[in-house]
């Protein structure tokens, strides 16, 4: 995702890339990140050094992986940079984390940029609250063969919406494995299923389903670019907001 908020920002007159942050045995250190996305040459090129970069920024992005999260938050946290973290498969301790550090800088968290997503939550919410445990709720989300993550933050963060919508606590609820298994559905419990294939760039649908009829709500992405564009979003909306934790509800208005 790096190579695609790189050009979403140099696309964008309102926005200047001061920084491209990788790990120190990336290929890509030293290069330019014009080259990096098949332009002309930007005359910056990427680094590893985080603490300078942050100093430098006015927000952060990042787009790593949950191994990174640690020693980014810790730098944002020393620069009291706001930063905007789209890293999936988080930890509870990771979360915990992200709150903590929302107490000395601006932390927004968003499993998924994508501003059509973030507005099927709360579809979803408002569908969970009016059916009720009428309707069983299955999601189905499917991803590229490349994604490590099973099932999706988005995923996740989807049934969250649907168990607040009951009134519920996602965890008592959830079913992630049915394999092999004997055991009837239970009622009010919501499913997850994945699927791995290709280059598929993220697919989600929320089944709401009662007897003789059934909601489907449903979201897919064409291209990457959609989530470097929705972190952008992110990041220009959290510039100069003061400490707390916040969401991609906040981007959007939907929490005001």
């Amino acid at each position: 995702m790096g190579q695609q908020l790189i050009k979403a920002i140099l696309a964008d007159s309102g926005s200047e890339l001061v920084a491209a942050v990788t790990h120190s045995q990336s290929s890509a250190l030293g290069k330019d990140v014009g080259s990096l996305i098949g332009t002309t040459e930007a005359g910056l090129t990427v680094t590893h050094e985080l603490t300078a970069a942050a100093k430098a920024a006015d927000v952060l992005v990042d787009f790593s992986l949950p191994l990174a999260l640690a020693g980014n938050l810790t730098v944002a946290k020393q620069t009291k940079t706001p930063i905007v973290i789209c890293t999936t498969g988080l930890s509870e301790q990771q979360n915990q984390d992200l709150q903590r550090v929302a107490e000395e800088t601006a932390v927004l968290y968003a499993a998924n940029t994508s501003l059509g997503v973030n507005l099927l939550r709360e579809l979803v919410r408002t569908a969970s609250k009016a059916l009720g445990t009428k309707a069983d709720i299955e999601i189905l989300e499917a991803h590229h063969t490349a994604k490590r993550d099973a099932p999706s933050g988005t995923a996740l963060a989807l049934g969250e919406a649907a168990a607040e919508g009951r009134n519920q606590v996602l965890s008592d609820v959830a079913e992630y494995q049915r394999n092999f298994s004997d055991q009837a559905h239970r009622p009010g419990s919501i499913g997850f299923a994945t699927l791995r294939a290709g280059d598929i760039v993220g697919e989600h649908t929320v089944y709401l389903v009662l007897g003789g009829e059934r909601l489907e709500l449903t979201h897919r992405v064409a291209d990457r670019k959609t989530f470097a564009e929705g972190a952008l979003n992110a990041a220009l909306w959290l510039n100069g907001k003061k400490a707390g934790f916040y969401s991609m509800n906040h981007v959007l208005g939907l929490d005001e």
